[in-house]
């Protein structure tokens, strides 16, 4: 069996499921703090993560404005399913 090396969010970063796609990079995405951001995909990682409603993703918050953030990273659904299991993902909708 393979090991999963799994990224973890980190200080003031939260776990958060994209709700809807706005389109040019921004989304709604449900955060694991009970905040919904507007968030967008910075362009160092644009072509790197691509996202669609229902992914599991890591959010920055911006540092002025709480209600926005960053998406910096997208889970696969092995890293989705370690998470459950060690109980990090504790959202009803995954």
């Amino acid at each position: 069996m393979e090991e999963i090396r799994v990224k973890l969010p980190e200080g003031e970063e939260v776990f958060g499921i994209v709700e809807q796609m706005l389109g040019c990079r921004k989304m709604y995405v449900k955060c694991s703090d009970g905040v919904r951001r507007l968030c967008r995909v910075p362009g160092r990682y644009a072509r790197r993560i691509w996202v669609k409603p229902g992914d599991v993703v890591i959010v920055k918050p911006w540092e002025i404005q709480k209600d926005r953030g960053d998406v910096i990273f997208k889970y696969t659904a092995a890293q989705i399913d370690w998470l459950k299991r060690k109980g990090y993902l504790k959202f009803e909708e995954i």
